[in-house]
């Protein structure tokens, strides 16, 4: 990664453990960090003044974009909190905080600010590894995404995803490594239902996210 040291990089950043463990990555491999943040009618919308808030933490630029027409397609228990939201995955679907269509606009914001600055880094905390069955956490979604971006904008734009392949105890273990594991763990929001740190502990990112730290921890004595 040093190759990329004199570049500068746009990171896609909910505040959550995942977006913030690429965000202080992304600052140990490029020259400038930028972070951009997504208003999309969210239940959990408190998450946008948790991101603005690390992102002052980290130092690093902080851009919100409205994004409320994904809440006005497809239907999801994250934007229409009227729908009770699956906890467990079902046998022959997604789940219903699967937001159809979600990381495939936000690539394509972010490229089309990333275009405009003349970045051509963007950093995605998406992971094939420990997901919840997302379509659009795929390496497969991301390369085909990386090509059709560069095509319609004829740059050459790098897609990021340090987490692809790790599954929730790595991405802990990742966040200690770099030097912010109690940060991650404190003062990051990943929880459906917007609480902070450890969450409700029943939706299904405070699931996967409490049953990897519990792990790492054990790992970690």
């Amino acid at each position: 990664m040093n190759e990329y040291k004199n570049e500068d990089a746009l990171v896609l950043f909910s505040g959550g453990q995942d977006s913030t463990t690429c965000l202080f990555w992304a600052k140990q491999n490029f020259r400038n960090v930028h972070t951009l943040c997504f208003s999309y009618g969210q239940r959990h919308s408190q998450e946008v003044k948790n991101a603005e808030r690390i992102a002052s933490m980290a130092n690093v630029s902080f851009q919100v974009l409205d994004a409320t027409i994904i809440s006005h397609l497809a239907p999801n228990s994250l934007t229409d909190s009227s729908m009770m939201m699956d906890e467990e995955k079902p046998a022959d679907s997604y789940p219903n905080t699967f937001v159809p269509g979600r990381n495939m606009l936000f690539l394509t914001f972010a490229a089309t600010i990333a275009y405009a600055q003349n970045i051509r880094h963007l950093v995605t905390g998406v992971s094939e590894a420990d997901y919840s069955g997302y379509p659009d956490c795929r390496d497969t979604f991301i390369k085909s995404a990386n090509a059709t971006l560069n095509l319609a904008m004829d740059r050459q734009f790098l897609i990021h995803t340090p987490l692809m392949w790790r599954n929730k105890k790595q991405v802990w273990q990742l966040a200690d490594e770099l030097g912010v594991f109690d940060l991650v763990r404190n003062e990051t929001l990943t929880c459906y239902n917007g609480i902070i740190a450890d969450g409700c502990g029943h939706c299904p990112a405070c699931k996967l996210r409490n049953k990897g730290l519990q792990e790492y921890l054990a790992e970690r004595k």
